[in-house]
């Protein structure tokens, strides 16, 4: 529960391929950043970025480690927002939720009960010591531990086009999604104009939990995408101040994104797909 004027503090995760990440991803961090400060009631501590594994099976998809090196690269003049290999360096792929999960695991406090017993002294049970030690120590109300405080939120980030995947068969499962919108809520950055609004109301499941769903226009249109990098890359052209200059140096100098690793898991079936719909068959 939040005390009168305290605000909830919130850490913005964003899961995907960043293959490879662009100033867009970037941006994407400071609009949910400005927004969610915006009303009042958040107070951003912590962007994540979490590249997907190479278990994803995505067509063009380099590897996971160029990836990672490029994030933080991109990110290592960020006072707030970082990079988390955790996720790319499973050996499968791992959906979101668990991703999700693994990082408010880990704002989890101690075991209050263990900490507390662990502070308690060890004295012989007599009544005066009872009442020495009643006479000392604070009354403490219920839930009311000095080792307990609220943990932050951990937020899904990400762009329309990740909200409307929800909608793709066999890609997520709908139990994963309720437990995303409903116990971790999603900050998604829209273009004016861009139908998710219509798409949340067309869900029976993301209409239920919309208040947990932070839809943040972008004003200042921004099409870049990781698509049009390797698309530009692959014909020669530049792609100056679409990434940072420390991204695009690393990419020049390793030779990533030719025509042979576009064609990379070609023929592949996407993991979720592969794996959500064999279990639907059985």
């Amino acid at each position: 529960m939040e005390g009168p004027g305290r605000k909830t503090e919130v850490v913005l995760l964003a899961c995907g391929s960043f293959n490879p990440i662009t100033n867009m991803h970037l941006r994407l961090f400071e609009l949910a950043k400005d927004y969610l400060h915006e009303t009042g009631k958040y107070r951003v501590i912590k962007g994540i970025i979490s590249p997907v594994g190479d278990a994803y099976n995505k067509t063009g998809l380099v590897s996971a480690n160029h990836r990672v090196t490029m994030a933080k690269l991109a990110t290592k003049d960020s006072e707030w927002v970082e990079v988390d290999d955790w996720e790319s360096s499973q050996s499968d792929w791992l959906e979101t939720l668990k991703v999700l999960r693994y990082h408010h695991e880990k704002l989890l406090p101690p075991d209050p009960t263990n900490s507390l017993q662990n502070a308690m002294p060890v004295t012989k049970p007599g009544r005066k010591r009872k009442q020495e030690a009643n006479r000392h120590d604070p009354v403490k109300k219920k839930n009311q531990s000095p080792d307990i405080k609220s943990v932050p939120q951990v937020k899904l980030l990400c762009g329309s086009d990740m909200l409307e995947s929800f909608g793709i068969p066999n890609l997520w499962k709908s139990e994963d999604i309720t437990e995303i919108v409903a116990n971790h809520g999603i900050v998604c950055i829209s273009r004016a104009g861009n139908s998710a609004q219509k798409f949340i109301y067309e869900s029976d499941i993301l209409w239920r939990h919309r208040n947990n769903i932070h839809l943040v226009e972008e004003w200042i249109s921004n099409d870049i995408s990781s698509t049009k990098i390797r698309r530009a890359l692959r014909r020669g052209q530049s792609i100056r101040y679409l990434v940072p200059d420390v991204v695009r140096a690393y990419i020049e100098k390793h030779h990533l994104y030719s025509p042979e690793s576009e064609d990379r898991n070609a023929g592949v079936v996407l993991a979720p797909l592969q794996k959500n719909a064999s279990n639907t068959m059985n």
